[in-house]
């Protein structure tokens, strides 16, 4: 497939080049969508959905209960669909323990650690849930400080057990970036049950990826190439092989001829992120540019044609600020500066409207 084709593909699956009708759709159609850094992970699904939702739009649906956040893969947050989280907890739990084991060995997080917190913390959570700063004060009131990442390693073994995830925004002046912990069996009322929930973690990974193969699939979801391979076998016929190893999803999203030609996308953007190989959407000499950087992460970047151009940061955004534009993008037309200040602009609404 022609780099070319494969960029105006993936804007496709992506959503970013055929927009969902609500952001709950958007959510869906992706599965799940980095989120450690919150307000981007919201920017996200805002991004990819049509007529331009503000935050405090996908902020309801978190009230509502269509999403909520939590550690679904590689022991990192993602935004997911509330009705997904089991099943796909039911897939990537037992990795992201193995994956974590040695850590939490160091912090002392035991089995019996585990069920003094869940003692604890269960009847506090069911008035309304509660923040993080109040997890680990009931965690401090039984002995166990949460300090040096003991808390979060406690709060994400909570969550890989199918008991919390992060449910309601909390209201706050300006931008809110903190949820409640609420119960699972309390907060969410339906459950999706797949027949077969890896095929269908590796479809659902095509629909809202493609093209894309087994390697960037592992990468994604944090299984091993040994289970990833499985998936993609177990998923025959729900995927179509374009070319030896590449698929795409069966159904594809109908492009928009009014989609924006510049998009600003947020930190950890599934689009730039979510691959084992990166260089087909941004130059090899930029990556260091973007992220992964030593401290693990991945600025916000502008596309143009599906090519990484240059990057820029929400807070200079909103102050209206230029953002960091790379000299020389190899295969790219020259720079639009009034599709850019559109681009940023659009952001902008996002968190004021």
């Amino acid at each position: 497939m022609k780099t070319a084709t494969l960029r105006a593909e993936r804007l496709r699956s992506h959503r970013l080049s055929a927009p969902a009708r609500t952001v709950t759709h958007a959510a869906s159609h992706m599965l799940a969508v980095q989120s450690q850094d919150f307000t981007a992970g919201r920017w996200v699904l805002a991004s990819r959905t049509r007529g331009e939702p503000p935050l405090h739009a996908v902020d309801r649906a978190f009230a509502r209960g269509d999403l909520v956040r939590a550690w679904t893969m590689r022991g990192t947050l993602h935004i997911i669909p509330a009705r997904d989280l089991r099943w796909v907890l039911s897939v990537t739990a037992a990795r992201q323990r193995q994956q974590a084991a040695g850590r939490r060995r160091d912090l002392g997080i035991d089995a019996s650690m585990v069920a003094a917190v869940v003692a604890a913390a269960v009847p506090r959570l069911r008035d309304g849930g509660l923040t993080r700063a109040e997890m680990f004060e009931v965690f401090a009131g039984i002995g166990i400080d949460p300090a040096g990442q003991r808390g979060i390693h406690l709060l994400s073994e909570l969550t890989l057990d199918g008991l919390i995830c992060q449910g309601p925004v909390v209201a706050r002046d300006g931008v809110s970036r903190e949820q409640r912990f609420v119960l699972v069996d309390q907060h969410i009322s339906e459950h999706a049950a797949p027949d077969d929930p890896l095929a269908e973690l590796f479809v659902r990974y095509i629909d809202g990826h493609g093209p894309a193969g087994v390697a960037d699939f592992a990468w994604w979801s944090g299984l091993t190439l040994g289970q990833s391979r499985d998936a993609r076998d177990r998923a025959t016929g729900r995927v179509h092989e374009v070319e030896e190893g590449v698929f795409v999803g069966v159904a594809r999203p109908r492009r928009s001829s009014s989609a924006p030609a510049v998009l600003a996308l947020g930190a950890f953007d599934e689009y730039y992120i979510s691959y084992a190989d990166r260089t087909d959407v941004c130059a090899p000499e930029h990556l260091a540019l973007v992220g992964p950087g030593k401290n693990g992460m991945v600025r916000a970047t502008l596309v143009a044609d599906g090519r990484v151009i240059g990057c820029w940061t929400h807070a200079s955004a909103s102050l209206g600020s230029p953002p960091e534009l790379f000299e020389s993008v190899p295969d790219s037309r020259p720079v639009d500066d009034e599709a850019v200040r559109a681009a940023l602009a659009r952001f902008t609404r996002f968190l004021d409207g």
